[in-house]
């Protein structure tokens, strides 16, 4: 990875380039902008990682940037703990209620991508720090990528090629039959999406190019959105399955749809369905999955996200089992969506210097939980760190704000889906939504 071209000592006035060693973890600060700083500048932090070459443009010229590269909070320097006011993590590092408490001056966090389950939301709102996401930056990739899973299911082409890697010869009709048992025709089948937020819908899109007909569920729609797309709806989960020879799982996690798939709704599965999860690996049960796949209840699965991550194939309850696709939680990613992801989160850091908390924050997903915004007010008035920057007054956000009678874990969950797109995508009431990633 690309590290900043020039590092410096932490320290309350930034002037020597010295890169610092500490016992309980190195802090290294990318000094922004040329020439000794007239007054200390915020602080905002990468906690989990080592490169900000991507985020320094974004915010050199008002913030100095430091990266932490720590496992948990009893690896970040004291003085990241005491100075940041703004704090960039993906998802290595947890944060919850005993580790926000440790930050001093901490006035937002932004999750680099849009599954906020390592944080504790509610606590920091309770704390005056907002955490936002960055949702959507990845819905083109994962729909793609899950296409490509569904096809691979349909044509079994994953394992086809793997018996060619392992130098099978197909020389008669029967030899092909045998290998490509299973390959189903798809036109005329239906692909039932749970989760219709971005990459729901952008999966239903190219679904339907492909011969599907496509259903879907998700109760945090409004009605009339299945008419303007052409597609149909279901308003029961158990219609769905019912209904699918293909479920593609779009929704958030949260802790009522924990193992949505599991060995009660496989049962209300059509026999020789498929199931793809590109969204949260907590969304299905994995001993009942393996249960289905070895009985064929189920004729094959594909899964980017898993239980436990890292994924190993040779541990746990999906180990040996047949017609299984696994991939490493890598269906959001291209050098593009890589690239729009850290400039996205890095702006939202911006917008919360120069603008106000939360009402300058376009991906806020904890307002109902923070404290108020005088306590904001009253916090840059005695001097917070934001105080060094020019405000820019009230902005106005480009998310409506939440409606007061839905929770931030509902408001997360239309992000990925109206259950809400995370694949990364995801939280809310008892089904749904996104993220990942």
């Amino acid at each position: 990875m690309t590290l900043p071209t020039q590092v410096t000592k932490v320290s309350s006035q930034v002037s020597t380039s010295v890169p610092i060693t500490v016992s309980a973890a190195r802090v290294t600060v990318a000094k922004n902008g040329g020439g000794t700083l007239a007054q200390p500048r915020p602080l905002v932090a990468l906690l989990d990682g080592r490169d900000c070459s991507i985020e320094m443009p974004v915010l050199k010229d008002i913030a100095t940037v430091a990266f932490c590269d720590a496992q948990s909070t009893n690896e970040i320097h004291e003085k990241v703990l005491s100075e940041a006011v703004g704090a960039l993590l993906w998802h290595t590092i947890t944060l919850r209620k005993e580790d926000l408490e440790k930050f001093k001056s901490l006035r937002v966090i932004v999750r680099v991508g849009v599954g906020v389950d390592n944080i504790d939301i509610k606590a920091a709102g309770d704390l005056g720090i907002a955490v936002c996401n960055v949702p959507g930056y990845m819905a083109e990739e994962v729909a793609d990528s899950t296409l490509c899973l569904i096809l691979n299911l349909y044509r079994r082409t994953y394992w086809i090629a793997n018996m060619v890697k392992d130098g099978q010869k197909f020389q008669t009709p029967e030899v092909i039959k045998d290998a490509a048992q299973g390959s189903a025709r798809i036109r005329g089948d239906t692909l039932g999406i749970v989760g219709f937020g971005r990459i729901g819908t952008a999966v239903a899109m190219r679904a339907r190019a492909f011969g599907f007909n496509v259903i879907f569920y998700d109760p945090y729609l409004p009605d009339g959105v299945e008419k303007s797309l052409g597609l149909t709806r279901v308003y029961m989960l158990q219609d769905l399955l019912f209904q699918s020879d293909c479920v593609s799982l779009h929704c958030t996690l949260n802790e009522h749809n924990h193992h949505l798939i599991n060995e009660y709704t496989i049962k209300q599965m059509r026999p020789g369905a498929f199931l793809v999860n590109t969204a949260r690996g907590g969304l299905v049960d994995e001993i009942a999955l393996a249960a289905a796949l070895k009985d064929g209840r189920l004729r094959a699965a594909a899964l980017d996200v898993h239980e436990t991550e890292p994924f190993s194939a040779h541990v746990g309850p999906l180990r040996n089992c047949p017609n299984l696709l696994c991939t490493p939680h890598v269906s959001w990613y291209s050098d593009a969506s890589l690239t729009e992801l850290r400039e996205m989160a890095a702006g939202e850091v911006r917008r919360a210097i120069i603008g106000r908390i939360p009402d300058s924050l376009r991906n806020c997903i904890n307002r109902e939980y923070i404290v108020g915004a005088r306590q904001f007010s009253d916090h840059r008035a005695n001097g917070s760190p934001f105080n060094n920057c020019t405000p820019v007054g009230v902005s106005q956000s480009t998310t409506p704000v939440s409606d007061p009678h839905v929770s931030p874990h509902q408001a997360l969950i239309k992000a990925h889906s109206t259950l809400s797109d995370i694949s990364g995508s995801h939280t809310t009431r008892k089904f749904e939504n996104t993220e990942v990633r």
